[in-house]
């Protein structure tokens, strides 16, 4: 059987009998969506590749503590989060963290489209996502985390709720009123979600 075709989970146990073409088809399978999530988790992208590697060596390291029992992606992602929240609560005791370092540029982006509802080329695409990352920034932590993980990393409320390990009702609730405070934050940079 070709090992591309094999589920992430029967790769890390693959992986958990000696298998490493295993783990590194896993590593090729996470390593940008783990570096993009916790980039906009942090939004430091060399802080995302080193906590993006660490989570991959702890993956390597840890293997044997996956069960079966939970999705190989909750899994991942629970460790990424954990790592990610961690460097968070170091850089705020630092207070060394800052949402103008995301760009070189402070100048605030304006996007005026009266008469249409998509972004159509990609200068806009590329200033909307600009945009989305400063305002994701401007969230609070516990609102961030839950948008990137489901409407970012596409994840379902389940996972969610087992990465976060906070009741399935409460995932429901922060992520609509992570959304309200999103969309109130980009209108007040002039984007008008419809």
């Amino acid at each position: 059987m070709d090992k591309i075709s094999l589920t992430d989970e029967q790769l890390i146990i693959a992986f958990q009998n000696g298998d490493r073409d295993s783990y590194n088809l896993l590593v090729h399978r996470y390593k940008d969506k783990l570096t993009n999530f916790i980039f906009r988790f942090t939004g430091d992208i060399d802080s995302a590749q080193d906590l993006a590697q660490d989570t991959l060596l702890k993956v390597y390291i840890k293997k044997d503590s996956y069960k079966e029992i939970a999705k190989f992606s909750t899994w991942i992602y629970t460790i990424a989060s954990n790592l990610a929240k961690t460097e968070l609560r170091k850089l705020k005791r630092r207070q060394t963290y800052s949402i103008s370092d995301l760009s070189t540029d402070d100048r605030e982006f304006v996007i005026h489209r009266p008469d249409e509802g998509s972004f159509e080329d990609i200068e806009d695409t590329h200033v909307f996502g600009s945009i989305l990352e400063k305002s994701l920034m401007n969230l609070d932590e516990e609102f961030r985390n839950i948008i990137i993980l489901r409407d970012i990393q596409e994840l379902s409320y389940d996972e969610i709720s087992k990465i976060l390990q906070i009741p399935l009702g409460t995932v429901k609730s922060r992520i609509n009123r992570g959304r309200f405070k999103l969309k109130d934050i980009l209108k007040e940079k002039g984007v008008n979600l419809y």
